[in-house]
Parts: structure tokens; sequence; C-alpha cells
């Protein structure tokens, strides 16, 4: 992809961002948006994004792939990562080879290089002293992210973050955690929708959210509602 390309295809994101902000918006299809813009954006493999729900516990929200939720799943049962270091101090986390870090995380460490991942950069969803989750963007090859890449990740994740308290005051805690709980409950239903979708087609999880996403775009619907639709058997792929 050409510098003239990349440019011009991060700015149609941050105007398709922003469109989102001033409509009524599915808290779940932003995010989900933001990681697939991630990794068809940035030299990245997979990404996915923690969210932090009712309890104060950060909970999966979105990802592009099976083997990234695998990760994600196991950086919350192990309540260690970068991931999970990065929403804690409200700072970026870059770990460019993930195998010189078993000792401090090896439950995340294996999984992760078992998933076939060996670099990792984990970005804070946050405004100012508020934080509610965390961006990980995960990579199959080692090295650091680059210094473009990291700006532009970073930008995403603050669009991201000001369109979930956008409507909200900052010390409007109660109604805000509504919200994003609301939002990772639908990520349930999504997961038995794949579940639904992979068990009729015979196809794997991965391609099953394909067609979802697919579906739901293309009947300006949001991926929530497509989900419900398919568990409901009111809707089939």
């Amino acid at each position: 992809m050409s510098d003239a390309t990349r440019e011009a295809r991060v700015i149609a994101t941050f105007a398709t961002l922003a469109d989102a902000l001033v409509t009524d918006y599915d808290v779940l299809d932003l995010l989900q948006q933001l990681v697939d813009t991630c990794v068809d954006l940035l030299e990245i493999d997979q990404a996915g994004i923690l969210l932090v729900g009712n309890s104060g516990d950060l909970e999966l929200a979105a990802s592009t792939s099976e083997s990234n939720r695998v990760v994600e799943a196991m950086q919350l049962a192990a309540e260690a990562g970068p991931c999970i270091e990065s929403f804690e101090t409200g700072a970026s986390v870059s770990v460019p080879d993930i195998r010189v870090h078993t000792a401090r995380w090896p439950e995340f460490a294996s999984i992760a290089l078992e998933q076939g991942f060996f670099a990792v950069h984990a970005i804070p969803l946050r405004l100012r002293d508020t934080r509610i989750g965390a961006l990980n963007l995960m990579r199959t090859s080692l090295g650091e992210l680059g210094a473009d890449d990291v700006l532009a990740a970073q930008a995403f994740a603050d669009v991201a973050t000001i369109g979930i308290l956008q409507h909200r005051a900052l010390s409007d805690s109660g109604r805000l955690n509504l919200q994003l709980q609301f939002a990772l409950d639908s990520r349930i239903v999504i997961e038995q929708a794949k579940g639904v979708v992979a068990n009729s087609r015979l196809i794997s999880m991965n391609d099953a959210f394909a067609l979802i996403r697919s579906h739901a775009r293309s009947n300006h619907l949001s991926i929530t509602e497509v989900a419900s639709q398919l568990v409901d058997r009111r809707l089939k792929l």
C-alpha cells in the first residue's frame, strides 16, 4: 500500500468514525469497526478490545479472529498481560518479542506463542483520568510497531473512547456502566450467533463472523441486531 493510499484510507476511517459519533450508534459496532480498521490499515495481524464492565473487571468486547479471542480470554483469566497492564496503568505497552516475557506473563506468553503471535502493542482506551478498556494489537512477526502505526492506533482508540463517553458526564458512572455492560452482554449474543452459523453451514467461527458482519453492513443493521435474529431463529444465513 502506497503512503498516499494509506493516508487516504486513514482519513476516510476518521470520517466514518466521526460520522458514527453524530448519530445513534451501537457501541459494539463501533468497537468492531475499530479493530477491523486496525488490521486493515496497520502492520498488525489481529486485534481485540477489552472493555470494563459493571463489576470493574475487563471483558472481551471485540475481536478480529478466534485466535485473538483465545489470547484475550487467557489475559482475562490470568488477570495479567500487556492489555491488562495498559488498562491498569493508562499507558501503552509495547512487546516486540513475547518470547522474552515468559516469566513476566507466563500464561499470556504461552497461549500467544501457541496461537502464532510473537509481538503485541497494547493501547489504553482513556480520556484524561477515565479508563474504560484497552486495545490489543497482535503481530505474527517480531518487532516494534512503527511510529506512524502507533500514532494512528492511538488516534483510533481516542475516537472510540470519545464515542462511548460523548453523551455522558464523566461523573455519571452509573449510566456509563450501563452502556458498557450492554455492549458486553451483546458480545455474548454474537458468540452464540457465530456458533449457530458455523454449525448450520459447517464453517469456522471466523468465517461465520465474517458472514454476520457482511449481512449487517449490507442491510444497514448493527451486528448485535443480526446476531439476535440468528439466535432467535428469525434469520438464517
